[in-house]
């Protein structure tokens, strides 16, 4: 096999990798993990606004963050603009990150596309919401990530109690759960 002959070789390889591996590494963390159905009849108008986080599984991402929410609004071309900020509470300083999200099927369906760095997207997939979206139950693409969303920077026990029962019996590991301090 002569020169031309290798790197004709490795290019195809290279093309195919890209075509093939690439796609596979950014849907990776789309899906929704086994056992978990995301809500029905949902209402984005209705979802829109600030959500106090409350309880999750702890992370990287959100390491020493205290005083979390997050703020979802309608942008114009039908994209769902996400404002997520915390506390540090080991420096007391502020961070904040901006990103959009996409319905992942169709708008009334508690599953979205979530994006914070381009062109990589994760699930979020809101599993459980009480009628008057109070507070939802989130998820991602596998059972290593669980928030409690609360409307407001604190909620009653049996609230509480009903989310770590209910990630109990979907399979989270609830040892791995902190609450979050909002005060």
């Amino acid at each position: 096999m002569n020169s031309n002959s290798n790197v004709e070789v490795h290019m195809r390889i290279k093309h195919l990798l890209a075509i093939v591996v690439l796609p596979m590494f950014l849907s990776a963390c789309l899906g929704t993990p086994k056992g978990i159905k995301p809500v029905e009849n949902f209402d984005i108008g209705s979802y829109s606004g600030q959500w106090y986080e409350i309880a999750r599984m702890k992370n990287g991402f959100e390491k020493n963050l205290d005083h979390v929410t997050a703020n979802y609004s309608l942008n114009d071309d039908g994209s769902i603009k996400v404002i997520n900020q915390g506390m540090n509470h080991q420096n007391g300083e502020m961070s904040n990150i901006e990103g959009s999200a996409t319905f992942a099927k169709t708008d009334d369906i508690g599953y979205l596309k979530v994006s914070f760095f381009k062109p990589f997207s994760a699930s979020y997939v809101i599993f459980k919401l009480d009628s008057n979206y109070e507070y939802a139950y989130v998820t991602s693409y596998n059972k290593d990530y669980l928030w409690l969303l609360s409307r407001t920077p604190t909620v009653s026990k049996s609230v509480l109690d009903d989310f770590y029962t209910t990630a109990k019996e979907k399979g989270f590991k609830v040892e791995n759960l902190i609450q979050v301090d909002q005060q």
